[in-house]
């Protein structure tokens, strides 16, 4: 029997599993899918992300593969473009989460965690204790017919928006809204590698753009799609490049490194109930998406959460694990969901969108700051300083 099994092996899986091998468990970290994959994101790290892989010791090899992001663009309707740079130095990277994963993999498994792929992971586990309470004790994996056990003390459920796990026992849900849809496709020709990522927000949708390297293009378009447009996601991507007055000539002849991916709907929610034995990490733990480029933020930072927790879980018992793990996620993360919930309630407002564009015009200096704010820029700022603080 493994101390942590992680279901799961993207940046909240291999973070979690990372920091739990190098404190001593026997971890062992399973995924359906075959590394390196492909997996639609922005392909951004914020300066406040990039502080943390730095203080985990992870950014070491992720850094020489990225390009470097000195900030962001931001336009709105009406032609209002404003470029904010994060202050003081700090940067973030541009990196294909198809490098950045198999990164972070192969950091937890030079850490002692073991890593297999090609395993699906089809239910969780669950023993009845005394009293009626029931406890994780690990997953079936497996096609039927061949399914077998894998246990564990403790389970990470690192899973996905889709967790097998966190649905399976009720402990997360897809809301009735909001209902968003993100188109992610990568184009070569469309602008070289520049230093500045781009978040172009319009009436009830917005659309970010980033360099890659090898001078690749990465455009994610979110917004409510229907039936009809999810059987032709490059037509949607294509329709809206092709309508955006600031993006028509650039993409007009875009030529697409590979088919258009399609993921949603985007938004989950986690429910307010545990379970003994196990733990929710990255997007199976909730989700919903982050215009402002920082969901990777919610997984480094969620997947450390989660192995403090599991830790504590292996050497104590569960006794107030659950409650404790809330609590570190809510001072962790309860500001930024705000901030992000406000920036939606905005794109979905014409009326509040067009004071902001307005705003915006007289106010450069505001939106800087929201750049500086969606970018972590505060953690990343803490980081230098008690950095530059430590003795020789």
């Amino acid at each position: 029997m493994d101390d942590l099994l992680i279901v799961g092996a993207g940046p909240a899986g291999a973070v979690a599993a990372a920091v739990a091998a190098r404190a001593g468990a026997r971890v062992r970290m399973v995924d359906r899918a075959a590394f390196p994959r492909d997996k639609l994101c922005g392909d951004t790290i914020n300066p406040g992300t990039l502080a943390l892989l730095r203080r985990l010791n992870l950014a070491g090899p992720v850094e020489p593969r990225s390009l470097r992001i000195d900030g962001m663009v931001v336009t709105g309707e009406g032609g209002v473009s404003i470029e904010g740079r994060y202050p003081a130095g700090l940067h973030g990277l541009a990196l294909t989460r198809r490098d950045l994963d198999w990164t972070l993999i192969q950091e937890a498994v030079k850490a002692g965690a073991i890593f297999e792929c090609g395993v699906v992971v089809r239910a969780p586990v669950v023993t009845e204790r005394r009293g009626g309470f029931p406890l994780v004790d690990g997953v079936t994996v497996g096609a039927a017919g061949s399914a077998h056990r894998l246990r564990a003390r403790v389970t990470i459920a690192a899973d996905g928006r889709r967790s097998a796990l966190a649905f399976g026992l009720g402990l997360a849900r897809h809301p009735g809204r909001p209902k968003r849809w993100a188109i992610g496709a990568y184009f070569g020709d469309a602008g070289g590698e520049g230093s500045l990522g781009e978040m172009h927000i319009r009436r009830g949708r917005y659309i970010g753009v980033a360099p890659v390297a090898g001078g690749a293009t990465n455009v994610c378009l979110v917004q409510p799609i229907d039936a009809g447009g999810l059987r032709d996601p490059e037509a949607v991507l294509r329709r809206e490049l092709a309508a955006d007055p600031l993006l028509r000539d650039r993409f007009a002849g875009g030529r697409l490194v590979g088919p258009p991916v399609v993921l949603g709907p985007l938004a989950v929610d986690a429910v307010d109930r545990a379970v003994d034995g196990l733990l929710l990490a990255g997007d199976a733990a909730g989700f919903i998406d982050p215009m402002t480029g920082d969901g990777l933020r919610f997984a480094v930072s969620g997947g450390e959460l989660a192995a403090a927790a599991a830790l504590e879980a292996l050497e104590h018992g569960w006794p107030g694990v659950h409650a404790r793990l809330a609590l570190a996620r809510r001072r962790e993360f309860a500001a930024k969901w705000r901030f992000n919930r406000a920036l939606r309630a905005l794109v979905a407002s014409p009326a509040a969108l067009r004071l902001a564009a307005a705003g915006a015009g007289f106010a450069p200096g505001l939106v800087r700051a929201l750049v500086a704010r969606a970018g972590d820029c505060d953690l990343a700022d803490v980081a230098r300083r008690t950095a530059a603080a430590k003795p020789c």
